[in-house]
């Protein structure tokens, strides 16, 4: 049934208020404002008449120095009391000033195929890396039991060989009469790493994280293997249900669909407001201009300078004094409506991936199209759920940015103590963030599974994984190591193979070394490597969220069944026998 219903109705009716500011933002707002420039007379330039004067211009830029129209300018409230005309600059003279030392004309055939040639490295760079990403995740299953204790051993060599480094340097260094006394504070680094007593802390140190890590590997060594378990487990859930690794597009399409709504109702609403014009006249000195009140060429003949100016934006009426509170409101409901999309995309993967590991028979009782029907069932019955956790993390989120507001307003005022008690207050809001975060992660996988409300879902989650910390802590470290490794292999190759193109290294079909490489070739590189980090993220997102969902699926499999024909075990063959235990087959008559 429908849960938290209370919150839904609260933001259907925050989304409709939101709609409302957008169209009387829209309604009053104007972002000419703020694309196009504006001469004296209120016109814009580039737009309508002007359309093909696209700057302003100051007619005579030498008034603007002189100390008395200064004056003037600071009583009448303008920028410039000088005539501002739209003119029209030559592009090619920009285009030279900022490009400088390049030869264009004679290379405008070489650059437009340069342009084409780096538009599709980077389009191949970034399927190379959608492509490497779904392949690992998809040979995990085969693949994580190597990689895992590969990446263990390579962690203990790597601190063992840290010890054999320290100890060779803390001998080599044995008549040395350095010592922390003679060297005293210093911001030499290198001075210090010639004590010996240096490289005896680091020798330290060293051995006792590397016998907590054999430890640790000794004693945990089951966990361990439930966690590559679990890992193979959601490999084999990507192969059945391959539509959840695109997910993460609908996730950016109303993400994206949020900031620019945004976006756009921010920029109309800071546009609000007729502009407000005034009589003025620009030479005091010429005729007699004291008894201008409103103008009009043929009325003021004494008094040639009376100009029409614009002074600034109309803030009267009761929309206009609002727009510092209709701004705010901007902000809490965007902030509401981006941790609904990102809740509403944890609850979908969770409840497909639930789906799965509820399936007694595996793929034969998988449902059809998992995804579409999760999806489907968190609109349809946790809206209110899904709301209400996001109206927690927003309302943290809100006081974070006022704390931040604060801090920049008051920066110059703050004494010490002040300053301390700011940086207290945002690292203790950042904490309830990720914690809040954390909490509602897992209150959004037991709604899905379960279906009951929010608080009774978080309440039920947090008790689940309290009570198997230990698991949730080496789980946690082990898909964190390997999906570190996965996201280095997909970023770390594609950057090089982008470095070795672009640089001219590898050459494309009809084309020399010369034509090939660039001169300022880090910037699509760095282009291709965040792309790639923007798709492995978004891939490996989904696998944390499927391991996520089976570890808790698991906890509950192993607390709520006990093997019988009445409550048989639904995880993995291998969960089972890594557990020692199996399911007793049902008693014949």
């Amino acid at each position: 049934s429908c849960t938290d219903i209370i919150c839904c109705v609260l933001f259907m009716l925050i989304i409709a208020g939101y709609m409302v500011v957008g169209v009387l933002a829209w309604l009053y707002g104007d972002p000419r404002h703020v694309l196009y420039p504006r001469n004296s007379t209120g016109m814009f330039c580039g737009v309508g008449q002007n359309n093909d004067k696209p700057s302003v211009m100051y007619f005579d830029i030498i008034k603007c120095a002189t100390a008395t129209n200064i004056m003037a300018a600071a009583l009448q409230g303008l920028q410039c009391p000088t005539t501002q005309v739209p003119d029209l600059l030559e592009p090619m003279h920009i285009l030279a000033f900022i490009i400088g030392r390049f030869y264009i004309l004679d290379h405008v055939v070489l650059c437009e195929f340069l342009c084409h040639i780096c538009l599709c490295v980077c389009v191949s760079g970034l399927v190379i890396a959608m492509v490497v990403s779904v392949l690992f995740l998809l040979l995990l299953r085969f693949t994580a039991p190597v990689l895992v204790w590969v990446l263990i051993i390579g962690v203990l060599a790597v601190g063992a060989f840290g010890i054999w480094y320290c100890y060779n340097e803390y001998m080599s260094l044995a008549s040395s009469s350095l010592n922390f006394s003679n060297v005293g504070l210093t911001t030499n680094v290198q001075v210090y790493l010639q004590v010996r007593d240096t490289w005896l802390a680091f020798l330290i140190i060293l051995c006792v994280v590397e016998a907590i890590l054999l430890l640790a590997l000794i004693f945990l060594r089951t966990r361990i293997l439930i966690a590559i378990a679990l890992i193979q487990e959601t490999s084999k859930a990507l192969g059945h249900m391959m539509s959840t690794l695109f997910y993460p597009i609908v996730t950016f399409v109303l993400l994206l669909v949020c900031v620019s709504y945004w976006g756009i109702t921010a920029l109309y609403l800071a546009t609000s407001g007729a502009p407000v014009y005034k009589v003025v006249a620009m030479n005091t000195s010429q005729g007699d201009c004291s008894v201008i009140r409103m103008f009009n060429s043929t009325q003021y003949p004494t008094c040639p300078s009376a100009r029409c100016v614009f002074i600034n934006y109309n803030t009267e009426g009761l929309f206009q004094r609002n727009l510092f509170n209709l701004q705010i409101y901007n902000v809490f409901a965007f902030l509401w409506c981006v941790n609904f999309v990102i809740a509403l995309g944890h609850c979908t993967l969770a409840g497909a991936f639930g789906s799965y590991y509820w399936a007694f028979s595996k793929p034969a009782d998988i449902p059809t199209f998992p995804l579409i029907q999760s999806f489907m069932r968190a609109l349809r019955y946790h809206v209110g759920s899904l709301a209400f956790g996001a109206l927690i993390l927003t309302l943290v989120q809100m006081v974070r940015i006022i704390l931040e507001y604060l801090d920049h307003k008051f920066k110059e005022a703050q004494n010490p103590c002040t300053r301390f008690i700011m940086c207290c207050l945002k690292c203790c809001f950042w904490c309830l963030e990720k914690f809040i975060k954390f909490i509602n992660r897992n209150a959004y996988i037991m709604i899905a599974i379960y279906g009951k409300n929010f608080c009774v879902s978080a309440k039920n989650a947090f008790s689940l994984l309290m009570r198997n910390i230990i698991r949730v802590v080496v789980l946690d470290k082990v898909t964190d190591l390997l999906l570190f490794f996965g996201k280095l292999l997909v970023v770390g190759g594609v950057g090089v193979l982008a470095f070795f193109f672009f640089s001219g290294r590898i050459q494309t079909p009809g084309t020399t070394f010369e034509t090939a490489a660039l001169n300022y070739y880090w910037m699509p590189i760095i282009t291709v490597v965040f792309g790639a980090y923007l798709i492995a993220h978004g891939f490996f997102s989904v696998y944390n969220m499927g391991v996520d969902t089976l570890f808790l699926c698991f906890l509950e499999d192993l607390e709520r069944n006990d093997g019988s024909p009445e409550k048989p075990y639904f995880m993995s063959k291998n969960l089972m026998k890594i557990l020692n235990k199996k399911n007793k087959a049902p008693k014949t008559s």
